[in-house]
């Protein structure tokens, strides 16, 4: 019997060449796709899969509240990333959310079912690259960085870096734009920085700017 998985991207290409290969193993399928993080919710609510392989940047809910969400939907489903973003970006943040582990679209296709298998056995996948994250994490606890942010107010940091303004943020997570500004202050107090300048800087110099794909 083999391992069923969703596949959740709003890419359709990505949902085939995934299927295409998952068809040609003995002990895995993809058993259910998803094309935007609502639709992805609710096939998990309605049953349990041995994995989901989720990509970050979907319409409708994605990122580190839709891993909170199954989650608390399937506190025992492994949730593997599959993301084109950078792992510098979310890598961390994602594995502190419940994802078992984070799969760059860049990485050696050759380690790209050994992967999945392992997070479908219950296990981690941890490139060198994210365990280098994680030790930097844990060694530099005395320093505050965009990894110690709220989830919300590190999306708020990634919206203002990107140029959108303090109103479409607040119209966008449908919040006061009292409450967004607050949240800026937050951020630029947590992080040392005195200006939108230096938050600009700051997401230049961590790599927070690319966000694409």
């Amino acid at each position: 019997m083999k391992h069923e998985i969703l596949v959740a991207d709003d890419h359709a290409i990505i949902r085939d060449g995934l299927r295409k290969i998952l068809e040609d193993t003995d002990d895995l399928v993809v058993a259910g796709e998803a094309g935007d993080g609502n639709a992805a919710l609710q096939k998990v609510r309605e049953r349990d899969w041995a994995m989901v392989m989720l990509d970050l940047s979907m319409p409708g809910r994605n990122g580190i509240e839709l891993i909170k969400l199954m989650k608390d939907e399937r506190p025992k489903m492994p949730i593997l990333i599959f993301s084109m973003h950078p792992e510098e970006q979310y890598a961390v943040r994602t594995i502190r959310a419940g994802a078992s582990g984070y799969l760059s679209k860049e990485e050696d296709s050759d380690l790209f079912l050994p992967a999945i298998r392992r997070v479908v056995a219950g296990g981690m996948y941890i490139s060198p690259k994210v365990a280098e994250l994680l030790a930097q994490d844990v060694s530099h606890k005395t320093s505050v960085t965009h990894a110690e942010l709220s989830n919300r107010e590190f999306e708020v940091l990634i919206r203002i870096v990107r140029g959108v303004s303090l109103t479409d943020i607040s119209k966008e997570f449908n919040l006061s734009i009292k409450t967004i500004s607050t949240h800026k202050t937050h951020v630029l107090t947590k992080l040392g920085l005195a200006s939108q300048a230096d938050l600009v800087r700051y997401a230049i110099e961590h790599k927070l700017l690319d966000l694409d794909g």
